[in-house]
């Protein structure tokens, strides 16, 4: 063999080993760039929030996009999921399909009661006439005493459960003096439109919606009876990694609840093609929530516990809670 075969022949087996360490090197690398890709998959952080129709602050958040625009800039995607009422937003929150969302008094109740591990993050100020107890417009009922034995329509474990319990016991009605049709909404305004049930107990934009198109009748509001507060939650490991986050939501809320009071006509626009009512029926029930936000405190808190006390007592839930253990950090005084 000469020189020339010799150098020849070394070059091809230098250029072969270096391919085979090319390819092992590339091979080894295929599996860990989808290790790396994977990851950064995993660690795309995202902000479910669960809002209702009713809910006009959070739907308005949703349709000016800002909250999008603002957490895009952290890496934070918002995804939103909307529910009938606050007990099914409450179970999604319950199973972790949701990080964030706005409910009524007594669903955060019933979901403590069954184990949901969630924080209260800020409340509503009371807005008792935004619910009520309606009737027909021919009905002969009267007063809130007369629904004894009657059949009263409202959706279950909302906050209107707690307002039926309040109103009829002002009225000396027993929890067992009267038949309760739990019904949603939309169910429950047909029942009510065709006389299968003799009140309804609704919340706005449904309320008002009743009394401008059915000529229902408020037996007895809120006002008196209960506070009707409105809470914003937390899944509770979401909100003790995600403070920033929760904040920021807050923030967003104050801004459109203030946008609201300073523009309810152009609210309630807005709003009517989402909630399928008219701007006029709209703008009567945005009225009638205040749209002012607060921290978690201890008067509020105390409130809640006199909800789950009475609903322990009526055995509308297994067992006592605390409503001071659904809280990150205890509220100041």
């Amino acid at each position: 063999m000469t020189a020339s075969t010799r150098n020849k022949h070394t070059r091809r087996h230098v250029l072969a080993l270096l391919s085979a360490v090319a390819v092992g090197a590339f091979a080894g690398s295929v599996p860990q760039l989808a290790q790396a890709q994977e990851k950064h998959v995993q660690e795309k952080q995202v902000l479910r929030i669960g809002y209702q129709k009713a809910a006009s602050t959070l739907v308005l958040l949703k349709a000016h996009g800002t909250l999008e625009k603002i957490l895009a800039t952290q890496g934070i995607e918002v995804k939103w999921a909307e529910f009938a009422a606050g007990p099914q937003l409450l179970e999604a929150l319950n199973v972790g399909s949701v990080d964030f969302g706005y409910v009524g008094e007594a669903p955060p109740i019933i979901a403590q009661a069954a184990g949901a591990d969630f924080v209260y993050s800020a409340y509503e100020i009371p807005t008792p006439e935004a619910e009520s107890i309606l009737v027909q417009k021919n009905s002969p009922i009267t007063s809130v005493a007369q629904l004894k034995g009657k059949k009263i329509a409202f959706n279950k474990g909302s906050d209107v459960h707690w307002l039926v319990i309040s109103l009829l016991k002002k009225g000396g009605i027993a929890y067992s003096e009267f038949q309760p049709i739990y019904l949603a909404p939309a169910d429950a305004r047909a029942a009510f439109e065709r006389g299968a049930v003799d009140a309804w107990a609704i919340w706005d934009p449904f309320q008002t919606a009743a009394i401008k198109q059915l000529d229902a009748k408020v037996l007895a509001s809120g006002s008196g009876a209960v506070s009707h507060h409105q809470f914003f939650l937390s899944a509770r490991k979401y909100a003790a990694k995600n403070s920033v986050v929760v904040n920021t939501v807050l923030e967003e809320v104050d801004k459109e609840g203030r946008w609201i009071r300073a523009n309810y006509k152009e609210a309630a626009l807005q709003l009517a093609p989402i909630q399928g009512l008219e701007p006029d029926v709209i703008e009567a029930g945005l009225r009638h929530y205040a749209h002012i936000y607060k921290p978690i405190d201890n008067k509020v808190l105390d409130e809640q516990q006199k909800i789950a006390d009475t609903f322990y007592e009526l055995k509308l839930i297994p067992k006592k809670i605390s409503t001071r253990d659904a809280v990150l950090f205890p509220p100041k005084s």
